[in-house]
């Protein structure tokens, strides 16, 4: 069956805000990323959150339901982190909102990460890299590198500047990188070109 859906939307600069916009609007009517277990791989699969031999191997063995059941899980933590997110976006962070983040360090301290010693020819020093890998042992590890990517957000970002798109109908947030930040929109080719139509309409029905 064809998947009627737009692609998943990557424009937020930081994966724990594309992580929100799994559940969009780009084109006017709302869009979920993540209904179901395989939308859950295949959105990872984009994100490149996770190796493509663990997802494969977790499509093969998962039990009925069970990705189903992640899925609802990465749902439920994506509008927990959105009503995090929209109620702090837009100014710095401080050490006071940590007791608001307890749902998030109870999913990271699931996490069975560890590293090992690998050779890297042609890298100056020791020719050894150290490589963070970790235990995928049930399909709940899925959710693991997508707190990880909301705690990149939360530790590294300047709130100040994770923005959502001024288009009337969107809900797409974004971290605002540009210089001078001055970015309005999820995506000029749709939210902005939307506003200049829209700004030009205005336009001539104000001249007739």
């Amino acid at each position: 069956m064809t998947d009627a859906r737009p692609p998943a939307m990557f424009i937020a600069d930081a994966l724990g805000l594309d992580f929100l916009n799994s559940l969009a609007v780009p084109l006017d009517t709302p869009v979920e990323y993540l209904a179901s277990g395989e939308d859950l791989v295949a959105w990872l699969r984009q994100a490149g959150l996770v190796p493509a031999a663990v997802l494969d191997e977790t499509l093969a063995h998962a039990g009925p339901g069970e990705l189903d059941a992640v899925a609802a899980q990465a749902r439920a933590l994506r509008e927990w982190f959105r009503g995090f997110v929209r109620e702090h976006r837009g100014r710095r962070l401080d050490a006071q909102v940590v007791a608001r983040l307890e749902p998030l360090n109870r999913l990271l301290a699931r996490d069975e990460g560890y590293g090992q010693v690998y050779a890297a020819p042609g890298q100056e020093g020791t020719g050894l890299q150290w490589v963070p890998m970790r235990r995928w042992r049930a399909p709940d590890a899925l959710l693991l590198p997508i707190a990880q990517a909301m705690a990149e957000l939360l530790t590294t970002a300047d709130f100040s500047q994770v923005k959502a798109c001024e288009g009337p109908a969107c809900t797409l947030f974004f971290l605002d990188r540009t210089r001078g930040h001055k970015r309005r929109w999820c995506n000029m080719a749709v939210c902005g070109n939307r506003a200049k139509q829209a700004a030009h309409r205005e336009r001539l029905t104000q001249r007739s």
